[in-house]
């Protein structure tokens, strides 16, 4: 059986397959499996990732015969995998030579059920260092402890899911799954629900997975209504925290972060069509009006006064017609 198992979703990333790939190969080793997920490309995706299955020890391709999305292309991941540890790679990303054997032995030194590490982000020619927000380094920490507090940034709001290694008992009996209704924002979400399940964890400063912006068929790229199903994975979480024993004590951070995201897509509303703008306020006023309001209350009077002006507008909406 695998030590590691590494999921990598692919999607149309012919111009980039060759050289993630050829990461894959040199972090290659008996221990570890890849499962290379092709969601249906429709360009010569499939044909380099057939090619490789030769090259690449331990490859296995797993197809979906029609387009589901990265949610679900992780998800049969998780499904077929059969490492002690599971970790993600994105198909147009790459690791640095070595990367994978420092992840696993970070994460068997610290005996915790995952660890997140640093990543480098890549915008063309430049590079750019980001740090997991965590408290510590090399240090077990419980989850929970780590969501908190509201106006900072904590480790929910580093939602690269890609940069960490998880062990497979996390996802015993169908949990941790990607929510496969959310074209966007899934990692979100995920990474809330990791922080609530897992007992423990850890932060290294790990520099090997390097995360390439401004791909033009990134989900990050697009300007269409799938930018807005943050609102429904935050709507999901509210609903989580709310069934949560300690749902209260993190009810702050959740809607803090919330407003932050619905402010700043307000604040850049131009970027979307006309239809899209208009379903994006309706949305904004029904999520404010949902959310718990003493918290909301005191989250807008937290915040500058531009965005929260903004916000109370979009919040009574509705009310005033």
């Amino acid at each position: 059986m695998p030590k590691l198992t590494v999921i990598v979703p692919c999607y149309n990333v012919q111009e980039f397959a060759e050289d993630t790939l050829r990461s894959l190969a040199n972090n290659a080793d008996a221990g570890t499996e890849f499962l290379l997920v092709d969601d249906c490309s429709t360009d010569a995706t499939p044909e380099i990732l057939d090619g490789w299955t030769h090259r690449l020890p331990g490859a296995t391709v797993l197809r979906h015969e029609v387009n589901k999305g990265i949610a679900q292309s992780r998800n049969s991941g998780i499904d077929a995998a059969r490492g002690d540890y599971i970790t993600f790679l994105d198909g147009d990303d790459w690791y640095g030579p070595g990367h994978l054997a420092a992840l696993v032995r970070a994460i068997e030194e610290l005996g915790c059920d995952f660890v997140r590490t640093d990543h480098v982000r890549s915008t063309g020619t430049e590079r750019v260092v980001r740090r997991a927000p965590a408290p510590v380094r090399e240090t077990v920490l419980h989850p929970r402890d780590v969501i908190a507090p509201p106006q900072s940034e904590t480790m929910v709001d580093y939602p690269f899911v890609w940069a960490g290694v998880y062990r497979r008992e996390l996802f015993a009996d169908g949990a941790l799954r990607f929510d496969t209704g959310l074209r966007t924002a899934e990692d979100r979400l995920w990474t809330w629900r990791l922080h609530l399940k897992a007992r423990s964890f850890a932060a290294s400063g790990l520099l090997g997975v390097f995360y390439r912006r401004g791909v033009a068929t990134s989900l990050t790229q697009i300007r269409d209504a799938r930018q807005l199903d943050f609102i429904p994975a935050h709507d999901a979480l509210l609903a989580d925290l709310a069934a949560d024993p300690e749902g209260e004590r993190f009810l702050p951070k959740a809607v803090r972060t919330y407003c932050a995201l619905l402010a700043f897509h307000l604040a850049a509303i131009r970027r979307y069509h006309a239809p899209v703008a208009r379903r994006l306020k309706k949305m904004v006023t029904t999520a404010m009006q949902g959310m718990p309001q003493d918290v909301l209350e005191e989250t807008l009077a937290g915040m500058d006064h531009a965005r929260a002006d903004m916000l109370r507008r979009h919040r009574s909406a509705r009310k005033a017609a």
